[in-house]
């Protein structure tokens, strides 16, 4: 996933890409490209693995990456890539490589982790994200930080998803700025604190304030 700093995924590649809700910074991420980036070390370009799109992805892939060059490599890979569409809306898929997930998505993927054969790679599909995530589904997320803060639009993780604790297996900086990590769960948060004395009769006061919704 490619994501701001602030934790914005919404249209990283151009102005026209996902301009819903309003969002006008389509293409924030055009000017942090740097042609060292390995976009298929952590699955960006779909090779040797199966893609799972949710429909609004799909869509996008569809209209696009048929119609590029026969050598562009990104285009060759993602296009020969079999694909599994999570939507409750479409009926029908119009590419050969495509294959429909009929039913409940988090039962049609535990079917497909179940079956021998590639890695399940998403690419964008912000929502079948949360869905997964929070149906603990995902085994690793390899996420793009670029460094702009863009202060609105759909979030890689949203305030509905379940809380869970990451472990950093690969980290690499660009030349641009931009952080490219590899993650994996590592179970539950498990909070504490600094504070190693029994709180004061103030900080006591000021929690039950906090508590009670006083400013």
């Amino acid at each position: 996933m490619f994501a701001s700093l602030d934790g914005i995924m919404q249209a990283p590649g151009g102005p026209e890409e996902v301009p819903t809700g309003g969002f006008t910074l389509g293409g924030w991420m055009f000017n942090y490209w740097d042609e060292g980036m390995d976009l298929s070390a952590s699955g960006f370009d779909g090779k040797d693995r199966e893609l799972v799109l949710g429909r609004r992805t799909y869509e996008i892939f569809e209209a696009y990456w048929p119609y590029q060059p026969d050598d562009h490599p990104i285009a060759r890979t993602l296009n020969a890539a079999k694909k599994y569409v999570a939507s409750c809306t479409l009926t029908t898929l119009h590419r050969n490589s495509s294959t429909l997930l009929h039913g409940d998505v988090v039962s049609a993927i535990i079917a497909l982790k179940n079956q021998p054969g590639p890695d399940l790679q998403i690419i964008g599909s912000g929502n079948l994200i949360q869905t997964l995530q929070t149906a603990s589904l995902i085994d690793e997320y390899n996420v793009w930080t670029i460094p702009v803060v863009l202060g609105r639009g759909k979030r890689l993780f949203g305030e509905t998803g379940k809380p869970f604790a990451l472990r950093l297996v690969r980290s690499q900086v660009s030349t641009t700025g931009v952080v490219m990590s590899t993650y994996v769960p590592g179970g539950d948060i498990r909070p504490g604190s600094f504070v190693s004395c029994e709180p004061s009769d103030k900080e006591l006061a000021r929690r039950k304030k906090m508590v009670n919704g006083q400013k």
